[in-house]
């Protein structure tokens, strides 16, 4: 089987999932989900992806090993806050303007504005580590690789320090109404979206050496680096932010937007 082959069987692995579980979107009337599945998704796409290979070498097992950690660990931590929480606001909000406004049933909306928009996302995202997969064969660690391994782990563990800070945070009722401003919250705003820029970079650079494919499959994190800067990461996470807590303007002023660096003096100190 070549490289475009296994593709396709994977993107028509994903469509199959993604139309199951927008079925069970709407027995549950509530899309809220698909955030943990965007992370399961990459994990699945890389499974998928060494499945299909034949006598995989150590590339191939790194590559696959770290985008399955990365997915399963995000998803898991995503998909129990949503049984925790709820309903995610976003979505309400997206989902009610296309049903009121649009004119949208519930289904037609969560199929439209949910789910069928991720498939192509989340397998564009995801070519990097399908690429590498397929394309790595046998084929050993480079030194190349080795640093985009290193890279990915350090996001990974960033962002699970990250996420088990603000859980802790979240859990504390003192925390009730103030923004997280201690651990690696000092140092970044978004310690988890930072995390996510190294996973995927890391995973990409892991694959590099093996030419072409994976070079162009940078349109993956890219995309996600745009993502979670400037589209529906960072920016609307801090629109609600600023609405809701009146010291979060502070916490911009004195705190790294993205990449991590030291707090600077703000003039409301």
């Amino acid at each position: 089987m070549n490289v475009l082959e296994a593709l396709g069987l994977n993107f028509g692995l994903l469509v199959i999932i993604m139309i199951l579980l927008w079925l069970i979107s709407i027995r549950i009337r509530d899309v809220s989900f698909i955030d943990a599945f965007w992370a399961y998704g990459m994990a699945i796409m890389a499974s998928a992806s060494f499945i299909q290979t034949e006598n995989p070498g150590s590339l191939a097992y790194t590559i696959w090993a770290l985008t399955a950690l990365w997915g399963i660990r995000l998803g898991t931590h995503l998909f129990l806050r949503w049984r925790k929480e709820g309903v995610d606001p976003r979505y309400k909000k997206i989902m009610g303007r296309a049903m009121e406004k649009q004119g949208m049933s519930f289904a037609k909306a969560a199929l439209l504005k949910a789910w069928a928009m991720q498939i192509p996302l989340l397998f564009i995202v995801c070519l990097p580590a399908q690429l590498g997969i397929l394309l790595a064969g046998t084929d050993g660690l480079s030194t190349v690789s080795i640093i985009g391994a290193i890279i990915a782990l350090v996001g990974i563990a960033f962002e699970t320090v990250g996420d088990m800070q603000l859980k802790a945070f979240k859990a504390d009722p003192a925390s009730k109404g103030k923004v997280l401003d201690s651990g690696l919250w000092k140092y970044t705003r978004h310690p988890n979206y930072f995390g996510d820029f190294c996973a995927w970079w890391g995973i990409w650079l892991a694959a590099a050496p093996l030419g072409w494919p994976v070079w162009l499959a940078a349109i993956g994190p890219l995309f996600l680096s745009f993502t979670l800067m400037k589209w529906s990461g960072a920016p609307l996470l801090e629109k609600s932010l600023k609405k809701n807590r009146p010291d979060y303007a502070d916490y911009i002023e004195r705190t790294s937007g993205f990449f991590p660096m030291p707090p600077r003096k703000s003039s409301g100190k």
